[in-house]
């Protein structure tokens, strides 16, 4: 059983970006809307020190009244022009870095998906679901805010330095007068800031949750052929954290806009006021220039674009991780035959299975037939290889050597979907969704739910007994898990589900293992029920469920050592006859 991850061709850090920048391709209206923006916002910073030189000449040299009143608006217009730019720009980055985190996260969450249950046995769902949310967080600013960066804060000293070369202009420290105005401004944001960011913690942890849940049923995803669906809802929730973290930004982009607004009308004051004390001979030109020159200092572009280096080495590491499980090999899926419903007769021919680093074979030359409508139970002791044999058969794990036969056929020469299709498992831990009864119940199925074919799986599982009892019926939510409900109540919600798919064969891996008396007499119920027909492959863990089973085959290291009806295998007198005592001992 191999692993499923194909080797991954190590990338330089350039290619790695590239490739990354190409996730932002398909938002190339918003980038060049940004990009126009961003002109407008270096053109607004560059005229606004090439204003200095009439406002000079005019005011400090002619004291040209007129012209002392209007420069400081022109100014207000200026910064106003550039308070705009600066919103677009930011907000435009912002849904381009957004919209690549919620395709990486959609492409990540599939490719995860159509892994093979090998690759999750060495990658733990949690790391997985936090490359998902955290990962690609890192990945975006090196997508959007050192674009950003790059491209407004070069244009910006670019304008600067035609400037500074044709007139010799400055940075002002003017602003430090509306200090108080910018504190309150930014205890206002804070607390805007502060709400959206509950919402977003909230959302990641929604998203967390479900990434996690989705990936850790991995193999019922499969089976139920369920992709689309779980794709689909990881996407709702994606698509709402995209939109909180836009608030986000163009909240910052706002509250920068203002500040920069409020500087601009402190700035005119300080003009008109500086104006009037030239007017009246207490300032001379030299110190006005030498505030004004002051005020457009190139630090904190240059400062910006030093510190960007850092933000893209975090977005290239991030992002070649990502790139190297986006590469990875998925499940090998190369059948070509199509099954619309198989009659049911397997047929396991000297089948030997391995896991990747194991020291010895899972399972060896194991063979035997399971007639269609048939029940086989499969007993041993724990290791012994039950749980692998049944995940032969929808092709979680491959066959290392000999051949598994569906109606005749190899089970490779099957599409993949074709044969899971065929499958219905209820195993001792139910994957349950934090939804609707009915959804569960319906689990995997496309279209609209049909819930009377929903209340006649709930009633023939035993389930009705309890769903009539919550006020909502079945459109009654479990909980995260099926917390909500009881461990027999959750198995007979799974037994239903496997009813409502009505598939041909059906695996039942220690279905009551873990439930009390009634509730596994309940659930015993509802299995026999559903076994009418069907081709049953039975774990059991307690003995005296299988008495009827056409077949009990007996696992040991690997090997297939007993087979035979019950009274049989108790009359040879072997292991199975000696696992049997056992358990009766412990009943006593």
């Amino acid at each position: 059983m191999k692993r499923g991850d194909g080797p991954y061709r190590e990338q330089g850090p350039w290619q790695v970006y590239r490739r990354l920048l190409a996730y932002a391709r398909p938002f190339w209206p918003i980038l060049g809307v940004a990009l126009v923006a961003m002109i407008f916002e270096a053109a607004a910073a560059g005229a606004f020190t090439l204003l200095m030189e009439p406002v000079i000449d005019q005011t400090f040299v002619e004291k040209n009244r007129r012209m002392s009143l209007w420069l400081p608006a022109a100014i207000v217009g200026i910064f106003l022009v550039r308070g705009i730019a600066t919103w677009v720009t930011d907000t435009g980055m912002a849904r381009v870095g957004r919209g690549v985190v919620r395709r990486l996260r959609e492409e990540l969450m599939a490719k995860f998906l159509a892994m093979p249950s090998a690759f999750f046995d060495v990658e733990s769902p949690a790391r997985l679901a936090s490359r998902i949310t955290y990962h690609t967080e890192q990945v975006a600013q090196a997508t959007s805010e050192s674009i950003k960066v790059t491209i407004a804060d070069s244009l910006t000293i670019l304008a600067l330095l035609i400037v500074m070369l044709v007139q010799s202009v400055k940075v002002t420290l003017a602003m430090l007068l509306i200090g108080p105005v910018i504190a309150a401004l930014i205890a206002v944001v804070g607390r805007r800031y502060r709400r959206i960011n509950s919402s977003i913690q909230e959302s990641v942890a929604e998203m967390a949750e479900l990434g996690t849940q989705a990936l850790a049923a991995q193999q019922e995803v499969k089976l139920h052929g369920a992709h689309v669906q779980e794709i689909a809802r990881f996407s709702r929730i994606a698509d709402s954290n995209r939109r909180l973290n836009i608030k986000v930004e163009a909240t910052r982009a706002l509250s920068s806009s203002l500040v920069q607004v409020f500087a601009a009308i402190a700035l005119a004051t300080i003009l008109y006021i500086a104006g009037q004390e030239a007017l009246r001979g207490r300032l001379d030109a030299g110190a006005f220039v030498s505030l004004m020159m002051a005020m457009m200092a190139l630090l904190p572009s240059l400062k910006r674009i030093t510190n960007v280096q850092s933000v893209i080495q975090k977005g290239v590491a991030a992002a070649t991780g990502l790139f190297a499980l986006l590469d990875s090999d998925a499940e090998r899926d190369t059948g070509t035959r199509t099954l619309a419903r198989a009659t049911g007769d397997i047929r396991f021919r000297n089948v030997g299975a391995r896991y990747v680093d194991a020291a010895e074979a899972a399972l060896s030359g194991v063979s035997f037939e399971a007639r269609a409508g048939t029940v086989t139970a499969i007993v041993g002791r724990s290791g012994s290889g039950k749980s692998t044999l049944i995940r032969l058969l929808p092709r979680f794990y491959d066959v290392a050597e000999g051949a598994i036969t569906l109606d005749g056929v190899a089970l490779d020469d099957y599409r993949l979907a074709d044969l899971r299709r065929q499958i219905a498992m209820v195993s001792q831990d139910a994957m349950l969704l934090d939804d609707s009864i009915a959804q569960n119940i319906a689990y995997g199925s496309t279209g609209e739910v049909d819930e009377e074919r929903v209340r006649a799986a709930a009633l023939a599982a035993n389930a009705m007994e309890f769903i009539e009892r919550l006020p909502e019926g079945i459109h009654a939510r479990i909980g995260a898990g099926g917390g909500l409900l009881s461990g027999g109540q959750r198995q007979r919600l799974a037994i239903a589900r496997a009813l409502y798919k009505d598939a041909p064969i059906l695996i039942l891996d220690e279905a009551t293992s873990s439930l009390d008396s009634e509730s596994e007499r309940l659930v015993q119920d509802a299995l026999e029920r559903i076994m009418h027909d069907r081709t049953t492959l039975v774990i059991a863990h307690r003995l005296s469920t299988i008495e009827h089973a056409h077949q009990v085959l007996v696992l040991d290291a690997g090997r297939l050592v007993e087979r035979g009806t019950h009274a049989e295998l108790l009359a040879a007198g072997r292991d199975y006859a000696h696992l049997h005592r056992m358990q009766f001992r412990e009943a006593a």
